[in-house]
């Protein structure tokens, strides 16, 4: 039996509980009632939890510039069909798309930046859309 039993995936930002907000929203999670000052945490239905922890520092990171290589980075699964609506809610609430297809139609993957600066990935999951060939 292993000791350690979940975890989350924790960003710096200069406001944790703003940045929840925008994933609490995104991610239809509830908040952690075990938070602290310094950080904010969330849990989504699937399990996943994350946290937003205080750094009055924190700068944005920036994406794909190499000296940014060791950032975290998010992917999130959604049915394939599903990827245009899920981008219009994500800028809705304040995200920023960084890269999408400059091509007609759905795209595979869709890459965004929080509020705060942070990437993430929203994803056509294999489970929904499985590739031919």
């Amino acid at each position: 039996m292993g000791l350690i039993t979940e975890g989350a995936i924790v960003l710096d930002c200069s406001n944790p509980e703003e940045l929840a907000q925008f994933y609490l929203k995104l991610l239809d999670a509830e908040p952690c009632p075990d938070t602290s000052g310094s950080r904010t945490d969330i849990q989504v239905p699937s399990g996943l939890r994350m946290g937003f922890r205080l750094d009055l520092n924190a700068t944005p990171p920036s994406w794909p510039r190499p000296e940014d290589s060791l950032q975290a980075h998010v992917d999130f699964l959604v049915g394939s069909g599903d990827l245009d609506e899920v981008e219009r809610h994500i800028v809705a609430l304040g995200g920023t798309p960084i890269q999408t297809s400059g091509r007609g139609g759905p795209t595979e993957a869709r890459l965004f930046s929080d509020p705060a600066g942070h990437s993430f990935t929203v994803r056509a999951s294999l489970r929904h859309s499985p590739k031919a060939g």
